[in-house]
Formats: C-alpha cells, sequence, structure tokens
C-alpha cells in the first residue's frame, strides 16, 4: 500500500484527496505556489512544498518542480487531481521512470484518450458511435474557415488536449470560426502547453451525458452509472446530477457498455469518464471524449454509489483487485451537484477576485428529512480568490431519495450559504433550482443561453414571494425600533414609541401593514386584508437567518444599507424599505438617482491582463468588431464594439493589467 501521495494540484481537489488519504492511513504532501501560500489544502496537507510563482506555467505544471518536491518529501505516489498535469503522459511517464506510483491510468491510455483526435478514431475501432467531424490537425484559420464550411454550421473548435471549457468554442458562421480558432489555441497553449485544434459538427439540441469507469491492473473494468452535465456556461459545467432524468435501462447500459469497451481497447485502468454527447429528440448517443482522470463532478456518482472514488483509484494504483462486480454496483437515490464560482452573474458571470470577507458553507452531514448535504472546498473565510487559477469556490451536493427532493435540498441548502467579498453565482444557482424547465428535466446544453437570453438580471419577486420578504423586512425593523427605544428610552422629554403601521416598498411593490408582535411570534396584517404570521429571531449584525413565514421557513441573507434592508432569497435580490405612512408619502415626491452615462466608454469587465488591443486611436469600428482581449482565470475574453462609432482614446497596452471597471478606451 502507497505510504506517503503527494497530491500535484490545489484548491478543493487537493483537499478532496488529502481526506481520503488520511481516512486511509496514508501520509499527504501538497505543493503550492506563491499565491497559494496560505491556501487550505497547503494547511491540511502533513507536509508542503513551495514550487514556484503563481503563474500555473511556472509551477503547477512544470514536471521538474513537481519531480523535486517528491524527491524532497519521499513521496512514494502522486495523485494529480483533475486539470493541471493530470493527463499528460510526459508527467506519467516521467514518474514511472523516478519508480514512484502514479495514481492514474497507465501511460498509453492517456495519449490515447488524452488526444481527442486519436481518441475519436479509437473509439469508432472500438464501436462506439462518434460525432462527424474533421480528425486531423488544423494548421491556421484560413484552414479552420475551410473545413468548419466543409462539415456545415454550427461547429465547436476545440483543443485536442483540452478540458474544462477551455479551448473550446461554438462558431455559427465563417467569422466565428476565424475568431474561435484563434482565441482556443491561444487558451489551449497557456492551459495545456498543446496548441493543437480540431473541429466537429456540433449538435444543436444535445445533452452532456457522460459514464463513469472504474478499472483496476488485472482487467476488470465496470460503468458506475452516468451523470447529466448538461447545464453548462462557455462549456464549462455548472450543475451536474446523478442518474441521468433522461435516460432510461437500456440506453444507460448501452453507453455504460460503450464506454467499457472503449476503456479496456487501451488497456485502461483507475477512475475515468467517457463523454457523450446525446441526441434528446432521436435518443441517440455520440462519443465525445475521455477524462483519463478523477472528474470534477465525482461527488454526485459516489453519493448515488456509496463508493469513494479517490479511495479506489489508491487502492487500484497500489495493484488491488476492485472487490465488486458490475452486479453489485446499484444506484440509490439522486445527487445534485452546483458549483460555486467566483463569477458575477450579474456582469455577465465575468471572474472575480479578492478576499472572502464571509464564507459559510451550510452545516454538511443528513439532515432530519432524510436528505444528505456535502460541500467539497478549497477556500475559507478570510482567504483570497486568485486571478492566476480556475474561479471555482466550492462544489456543493445534495442527496435525496428521489430528483426533485434533492433539488428542494439544494435549495435549501443555497439559501444557507454565505459567501460574501466577491462575485459568486449562489443567486444564479438559486433561479436555476426554481425553474419549472429544470425542475421537469428538460435539459440541453444551450438551457442557460436560452432560459436567460438577456443574461442574469436576478429573480423578481412575484406578488407571492414579495409579500413574504415584506413580511421579514418589517419584522426586522421592529426590531431594530424597539432596541433603538431600549437604547434611547426618549425623545427629549417624550417617551418613545415603536410604530405599528408601515408602509414596505421593494421591487416595485408597496405592501402598506401593520405589525403587532406576541409571544408566539409576529402578526402582520396586510391593507388588503391578507394576513400572515412570521416565526424566527432576527438581531443586528446577522448576515443569514431562517424565518418561517406561515409555517415555511425562508432563509433569507440580510444586510442593512442605511435605512434600507437588503434581502437576498432564491435568486432574488432586493431592497426593502420599511417607512411610517407619512415617511412612504413623501419619499414618493423624490427624484430618481441616475447612474452615470458610460455609453461612450470600454471598461475592463473583470480584473485581467489585456492580451491584445485591436484597434488605434481614430479608427472607426462597426458593431460585434473586436477591440480587445482580456485574458483572466485562463480564459480569454474578447470585447466587441456594441455599435459603430470612432475610437477617440485608447487607455491601455498589451501586457498592462487591469482592476475591474477601469478604462480600456474611448469613442467619440
Amino acid at each position: 500500500m502507497i505510504k506517503k501521495i503527494l497530491i500535484a494540484n490545489r484548491g478543493e481537489i487537493a483537499c478532496r484527496v488529502i481526506k481520503t488519504a488520511k481516512k486511509m492511513g496514508i501520509a499527504t504532501v501538497a505543493v503550492y505556489s506563491d499565491a497559494d501560500r496560505d491556501a487550505l489544502h497547503v494547511k491540511m496537507a502533513d507536509e508542503a512544498v513551495h514550487i514556484g510563482p503563481a503563474p500555473s506555467n511556472q509551477s503547477y505544471i512544470v514536471i521538474e518542480k513537481i519531480l523535486e518536491a517528491i524527491r524532497k518529501t519521499g513521496a512514494d505516489a502522486v495523485h494529480p487531481g483533475y486539470g493541471f498535469l493530470s493527463e499528460n503522459a510526459v508527467f506519467a511517464d516521467a514518474l514511472a521512470n523516478e519508480g514512484i506510483t502514479f495514481v492514474g491510468p497507465p501511460v498509453g491510455a492517456i495519449q490515447a484518450m488524452g488526444d481527442k483526435i486519436t481518441s475519436k478514431k479509437l473509439a469508432a475501432e472500438a464501436g462506439v458511435s462518434t460525432v462527424p467531424g474533421h480528425m486531423g490537425l488544423i494548421e491556421d484559420a484560413d484552414e479552420a474557415v475551410k473545413i468548419s464550411d466543409q462539415i456545415g454550421y454550427p461547429v465547436m473548435i476545440k483543443a485536442s488536449a483540452g478540458g474544462g471549457g477551455k479551448g473550446m468554442r461554438i462558431a455559427w458562421n465563417a467569422e466565428e470560426a476565424r475568431e474561435g480558432f484563434q482565441s482556443s489555441r491561444n487558451e489551449a497553449k497557456n492551459s495545456f502547453g498543446d496548441d493543437r485544434i480540431f473541429i466537429e459538427k456540433f449538435v444543436t439540441e444535445p445533452r452532456h451525458i457522460e459514464i463513469q469507469v472504474l478499472g483496476d491492473k488485472h482487467g476488470n473494468v465496470l460503468y458506475l452509472g452516468e451523470r447529466e452535465c448538461s447545464i453548462q456556461r462557455r462549456n464549462q459545467k455548472v450543475i451536474e446530477e446523478a442518474p441521468s432524468p433522461f435516460l432510461d435501462e437500456a440506453t444507460r447500459k448501452a453507453m455504460g457498455e460503450q464506454a467499457v469497451a472503449l476503456a479496456k481497447a487501451v488497456g485502461y485502468h483507475s477512475a475515468g469518464t467517457v463523454e457523450f454527447i446525446v441526441d434528446g429528440k432521436q435518443n441517440k448517443f455520440y462519443f465525445l471524449e475521455m477524462n483519463t482522470r478523477l472528474q470534477v463532478e465525482h461527488p454526485v456518482t459516489e453519493l448515488i454509489t456509496g463508493l469513494d472514488l479517490v479511495e479506489q483509484m489508491i487502492r487500484v494504483a497500489s495493484g488491488e483487485k476492485l472487490s465488486f462486480g458490475q452486479a453489485d454496483v446499484k444506484l440509490n437515490g439522486w445527487a445534485i451537484e452546483s458549483r460555486l464560482y467566483a463569477e458575477d452573474p450579474y456582469r455577465n458571470f465575468l471572474p472575480s477576485i479578492g478576499r472572502l470577507t464571509r464564507y459559510r458553507p451550510p452545516v454538511e452531514g443528513k439532515e432530519d428529512d432524510g436528505t444528505v448535504v456535502r460541500n467539497d472546498t478549497g477556500v475559507y473565510e478570510g482567504g483570497e480568490i486568485s486571478m492566476y487559477y480556475d474561479p471555482m469556490i466550492a462544489k456543493l451536493c445534495t442527496w435525496a431519495p428521489d430528483r426533485l427532493t434533492a433539488i428542494d435540498a439544494m435549495s435549501k441548502a443555497l439559501d444557507n450559504f454565505e459567501v460574501e467579498g466577491i462575485g459568486h453565482n449562489l443567486p444564479f444557482l438559486s433561479a436555476v433550482m426554481q425553474q419549472e424547465r429544470f425542475r421537469s428535466g428538460k435539459l440541453t446544453t444551450a438551457y442557460i443561453a436560452e432560459e436567460f437570453k438577456d443574461g442574469f438580471t436576478g429573480v423578481a419577486p412575484d406578488e407571492k414571494a414579495a409579500r413574504k420578504l415584506a413580511a421579514i423586512a418589517a419584522v426586522i425593523n421592529q426590531t431594530l425600533q424597539e432596541r433603538a427605544v431600549a437604547i434611547s428610552g426618549t425623545i427629549g422629554n417624550h417617551p418613545r414609541k415603536v410604530g405599528k403601521d408601515w408602509v414596505v416598498t421593494l421591487a416595485g411593490h408597496s405592501f402598506p401593514l401593520t405589525v403587532e408582535t406576541g409571544t408566539d411570534g409576529t402578526a402582520i396584517a396586510f391593507a388588503d386584508d391578507g394576513k400572515c404570521s412570521v416565526t424566527g429571531g432576527w438581531l443586528p449584525g446577522q448576515s443569514h437567518t431562517v424565518f418561517h413565514v406561515d409555517g415555511e421557513a425562508v432563509g433569507v441573507k440580510v444586510d442593512l444599507k442605511g435605512a434600507a434592508i437588503r434581502l437576498r432569497w432564491r435568486g432574488m435580490d432586493v431592497t426593502a424599505r420599511v417607512r411610517s405612512p407619512r415617511i412612504a408619502a413623501l419619499a414618493r415626491l423624490m427624484p430618481e438617482k441616475l447612474p452615470p452615462d458610460t455609453s461612450k466608454m470600454l471598461l475592463c469587465p473583470m480584473p485581467g491582463v489585456i492580451t491584445s488591443v485591436a484597434v488605434k486611436e481614430g479608427d472607426q469600428v462597426e458593431a460585434g468588431q473586436a477591440l480587445a482581449t482580456v485574458e483572466a482565470m485562463k480564459m480569454e475574453n474578447i470585447l466587441k464594439a456594441e455599435k459603430r462609432s470612432v475610437v477617440k482614446k485608447v487607455a491601455v497596452n498589451a501586457g498592462q493589467s487591469l482592476a475591474v471597471d477601469e478604462l480600456i478606451m474611448e469613442f467619440e
């Protein structure tokens, strides 16, 4: 058995591997860059070795630095996690030459499956269904356009060595094919050190469904069911679940058997994932790629099978046979995973960096109702989110006996998750959980683009939700008023009293109401004869409280903004103002403050580095024309003109680092 394992990774996956290794009695070694000196995985490991500057191409993906850390600590095995060197055959071969156990598949399988062009050819030879496309290497943008024209739009432009949405673009015309080819090549080179690109037909109504496989070194390979990963943005998965709401048992078996056949064809052992695109209309499935590593979304498989995949990988790497067969694999219940990203959904999901001034995940474990909450994370309150790495903060998972109960459990867990200090996608995740289309399982990889055509602007509360939030705001206001009276007592020589009649305005709604506080809660009487009862205490300084409105739990995040009360719940973010009837009448006469006009400016939408500026002062630009490119968190973002105009001033140069909303250029 392995005695000391070095995790050649960072963040939540490094923490995840460390937890299982400790459970198995195996010593652990972390590696870290300058940016990760105080990271959680460094604190959790038994030993930690510094491997260089913050950029991953100077630290985490430099093979010799990892080898030096191994020699220094005497580790006898390496778990690569996912990303970085996890699917790098040169790295796996270097470990073998050093006599170090690689907790992953054999080098030959990594070479065959890690190259997406080769893998598709091998898949076809193994009898696996494949998507039509051009499997040869593409030299330049002109050739990419020519091939795309031949295949027929839309096409998917992909990095041969890619993964995690990096180096991947969908092109709907020749211009997008040319632009997408160059961006994909740049991202691939920066992320994987390999800029080879290929192109295939894009299925227009696809579901992304993948099969988890597990094999040992004795020729045994099993499939552990599927995961549905169709909720994606920019080809990066956002919400996953297991099993899929789409597959029937016959299709599951067919996909599983094809996945196993492919794994056996390349002599695979360890955990791996065979990804398929499933045509939701015709119920056909096509091989997409095989990831020769542990997948980000592996926890949902663990929750429905009861297996620890990291433990299985370590045991397989140690030479053990699998202790169970295909007939022993049972899928129990339903699991959902929500990826919490440091991306601001109100700014088109642009990356956000900074300090986590508050980070309070929901309590993990089994709930009173039998559901389960799990949170895989690599951060802590007070830690920093860096611009150098993937923006994932945590993977929040829930399990329940059935899908809808698992979704409801996820909604509750998201309500109870507190994150402050950076932009994040918690409200977006909460909003998706409430959508009828998601709850009914009608998913495609275009779900986000179709459901949020104009971007995410938050969930507007309907009348019912607005009443609940108004009642909560009234209770919070009553608490503030009562505390003020208790502290001051009088105004001049007159006793101070707490009023009962208030007007609550929020999100375009106005509710005149009366508040009556009793020993068993607070009674709210609305002017239109509606009534509700609110229980649950809140005290100044509390940022999260669970109220019960007519018995329904409402886990709401509370912020006091001067005289206003900010409430966040289920993707809603509203500012409530609680005023006396007289003050409310006067407030309606106040003029509205308008935001500054930035329509003639191009501002940096995220913290990042300007990699190129495509125009100069005096240039006339057309709507949709590329103006500049910003790289942040390993992703290229091309900024385009919104309308025809003339460039008045260019305020930046290539290579310059900018903060969010810094000026890039002005227009006449």
